[in-house]
């Protein structure tokens, strides 16, 4: 469909010359159009060659003018729409007895259409070809080769009727000369008919090993594609996805280039294996069928195969905690974690002729564990291996570890002194400690691999086939998880997927500003679902950027008021209380108290923005209004709201009930327009809904009804109001008479239910108790 939709964006010239070509094959140019989908996901190439494939993918056109045509009806939009049934009757009545003349039709159709699209490109200036290009390019050429591939097997199906035809006629000679006696010189006129079948052996024989020298070296063209391109890209991209990037990480492509070409392999070995039975069978010694040439080319053929296989093992979902699923590659000590590995050659004579067992192995051939003092060293607890299989629903043939934990080794651990001695300041080290000594790396800078070992053995290959995880950092407290995520942001915005330079942070390379924007802002894409605009990356530059333009690991990470820990702060607080908010462009987020100041005076009285809080580290939010009385303008920021608080009131139930306390204990609400000036009640009416007036109610049991509402006493310009926070007592004692579910969620949190353990001690702010009708609260408070 793709590519008849690039067809119709094209000027009316080029659009003549496709007009052109339908008519010069009398095809109808009304059923390209409204059968383009199944038309392009046919392999027309190949149904030229098969003609039970190509009335198959004929039945599959068909098929779908069946399906639009029963929607027209459905629609009763039948004078209106195209004639579904006219086109089936044209090709039921054109190509029903002969559907390969179809597939020759279609295939040189698309492949002319390629081309105009192409010249399209040139005339454009198109230098470097799209994703899609380079897709369709490689998917031409490994149809290619599949069409070369089931000529030969066409050729040496022929090829063994000439050698039983020559077997016939020289075991039958000297009989049917006795039933027909009389012929001159019989002998020779046999003879020489054998040597000319012989020779047409001889000939073909030769003809089928160049065509399959053919198919090998296109195939090792594409082999170098898959192995050293496209699987790297993937693995970049996958490397970028695990930081946030939203890019594209299926492998539905690769598994179908890596099946396609295996099976060609396959394919060709299956063909060498047959000349050569037919070669011993019938016992021919003529040059072209001695055994040297053959197995150059079986080793050739072997050769590629194996380079494909050796690559096809991939980490298909790089190691991950239930409690983390934005924030792959960290790992807790005794807390489970999964992982998932693919074979991309999902062939089914793989699945049912070989034990696929894939095994785990921490930090195999990791040079780090010998070379760095104090690197510490683990092992995989309850995960030995796996068999690899085809599973309902996924279609790809996988091993899931879902149940994998790690334990240190005993000897090997840092203690707590030696963990934390490079994140100590240089002023309070011993002073005879080594250079060495302050190299070491930082529980949250050691990064560790885990490599998938897989045995093959099939066809005379017996291979030990590799791939590793992304490098990953082992923890001992979730504490740890805010200098741990800057270390995995940090290495894949450094390295590619290939160079695994586990000693990285020893001398970390400094940052772009560039670079680091970039990764911020797929933090919030993958926490919120909103990236950081222009003006909110420039506003948060100035906290990262050093004096030499740069961002630099130990002002990054390493101390916890760095800007970093700010914003994971925020971050959290977004994804547990603000997510609504942020997604729909609520929150302005980023912006100073200064820049704030002159963004709301020019504005009218009562308009507000929403942002973060820059003093709370922990991540808090507050709100700026503009206010205008006696002739002055005044901003007044509120005491910025914490997750505690939060927790008890929603941000859109304090911006509606927000009031002011006046004269004569009289309230006012400040609030009334989010910045520029959208009515408070739009922005935020969806997250509320606004009461209707009505007479007061009587409350149960004979109470009066309450509500609470978040007020400040009235500024005195210039100050900000301050609200006082009380703190809500909790229970502590939540562990007394547990039942047996709530005991095992304690001890099994990862794998049960979530439920929180420990009640938090919520902070809320100053409130007025009000007697009113509950019709006046518009939020559900229990």
């Amino acid at each position: 469909m793709a590519q008849w939709q690039d067809l119709l964006k094209l000027d009316s010239a080029l659009q003549g010359q496709v007009r052109q070509l339908y008519e010069s094959y009398k095809f109808p140019r009304e059923i390209r159009h409204y059968l383009c989908l199944p038309i392009e996901s046919q392999d027309w190439d190949f149904a030229a060659q098969d003609e039970y494939f190509a009335r198959t993918c004929l039945q599959a056109l068909l098929r779908s003018l069946e399906e639009q045509w029963v929607r027209t009806v459905q629609q009763n939009s039948i004078l209106l729409g195209p004639d579904f049934p006219a086109m089936k009757d044209y090709l039921l009545k054109t190509f029903e007895n002969h559907p390969v003349n179809l597939a020759v039709i279609l295939s040189e159709c698309l492949k002319e259409e390629k081309k105009i699209l192409a010249s399209a490109s040139e005339a454009q200036g198109c230098s470097s070809p799209t994703v899609e290009q380079k897709r369709r390019m490689l998917d031409i050429k490994i149809n290619d080769v599949r069409r070369q591939t089931l000529e030969v097997k066409q050729e040496t199906k022929s090829l063994e009727g000439l050698y039983e035809k020559l077997d016939f006629i020289r075991k039958n000679w000297q009989s049917r000369v006795e039933e027909h006696a009389g012929f001159p010189q019989p002998q020779a006129v046999v003879e020489e008919e054998c040597l000319i079948q012989a020779n047409i052996i001889m000939q073909t024989n030769q003809t089928v090993q160049k065509q399959i020298v053919k198919i090998l070296n296109q195939t090792k063209q594409i082999v170098a594609t898959l192995v050293d391109v496209e699987l790297p890209e993937w693995k970049q991209r996958q490397q970028l996805a695990c930081i946030g990037s939203p890019v594209d990480t299926s492998l539905d492509y690769l598994e179908k280039w890596f099946m396609a070409v295996a099976e060609v392999l396959l394919q060709i070995r299956k063909q060498l294996q047959k000349l050569q039975d037919l070669i011993t069978k019938y016992n021919r010694t003529d040059a072209s069928s001695l055994p040297g040439p053959m197995q150059e080319i079986e080793r050739f053929a072997l050769s590629l195969l194996e380079k494909l296989l050796s690559n096809a093992l991939v980490v298909q979902q790089q190691p991950v905690m239930m409690s983390q699923p934005q924030r792959p590659l960290i790992i807790k000590t005794g807390v489970r974690f999964s992982v998932t590995v693919r074979f991309l050659a999902n062939l089914t004579e793989f699945v049912q002729k070989c034990l696929l067992k894939v095994t785990p192995v921490f930090d195999k051939d990791v040079e780090e564990t010998k070379t760095l003092k104090g690197f510490r060293q683990f092992d995989i607890v309850s995960s030995d291996y796996k068999v690899m299989d085809v599973y309902p629903g996924g279609g790809g043939l996988e091993a899931e570890f879902g149940h994998m934990l790690l334990k240190e080794k005993k000897g090997n651990s840092k203690g707590a002194q030696e963990t934390n001695a490079s994140d100590r300041p240089a002023s309070k080290r011993k002073r005879n400690q080594s250079e060495e000594d302050q190299n070491h790396l930082s529980v949250t800078e050691e990064l560790h691999v885990i490599k998938f070992v897989l045995k093959f053995q099939h066809g005379g290959l017996d291979l030990s086939i590799e791939t590793s995880s992304l490098p990953l950092v082992v923890i001992s407290s979730t504490n740890q998880i805010p200098a741990a995520w800057a270390t995995i942001m940090w290495f894949n915005m450094l390295s590619n997927s290939e160079a695994k330079d586990l000693s990285l942070f020893l001398k970390p390379p400094s940052l772009t500003w560039e670079q680091l924007a970039l990764v911020l802002s797929w933090q919030f894409l993958a926490v919120g679902e909103m990236e950081l605009n222009p003006d909110q990356l420039c506003a948060l530059r100035d906290k990262f950027v050093g004096p030499d333009g740069l961002v630099h690991w130990k002002d990054f990470s390493k101390i916890e008021s760095s800007a970093w820990f700010w914003i994971d702060g925020i971050l959290d607080l977004i994804r547990k209380h603000l997510l609504d908010l942020w997604r729909d462009g609520s929150i302005m987020g980023f912006v100073s108290r200064k820049r704030t100041e002159a963004l709301l005076k020019e504005k009218q009285a009562g308009t507000f923005l929403i942002r973060f809080s820059e003093s709370n580290k922990d991540g808090a939010i507050t709100f700026s209004w503009v206010d205008k009385s006696n002739s002055e303008t005044h901003v007044h920021a509120v005491d910025p709201y914490t997750k505690q608080e939060l927790s008890v009131n929603s941000l859109p139930y304090i911006l509606y009930n927000y009031s002011l306390k006046a004269q004569a204990n009289t309230n006012r609400k400040p609030l009334l327009y989010l910045y520029p000036d959208i009515p408070k009640d739009t922005a935020f009416g969806r997250y509320y809904t606004v009461p209707e007036k009505a007479p007061p109610k009587n409350g149960k049991n004979g109470y009066v009804l309450k509500k609470f509402i978040p007020v400040s006493s009235n500024p005195t310009p210039p100050p900000s109001p301050t609200r006082e926070l009380e703190m809500m007592e909790t229970d502590s004692d939540h562990h007394l008479n547990m039942g047996h579910q709530q005991v095992i969620q304690e001890l099994f949190p990862d794998i049960f239910c979530h439920t929180p353990g420990h009640p938090e001690l919520f902070t809320v702010n100053q409130e007025i108790l009000c007697l009113q009708d509950d019709s006046e609260y518009p939020f559900s408070q229990d």
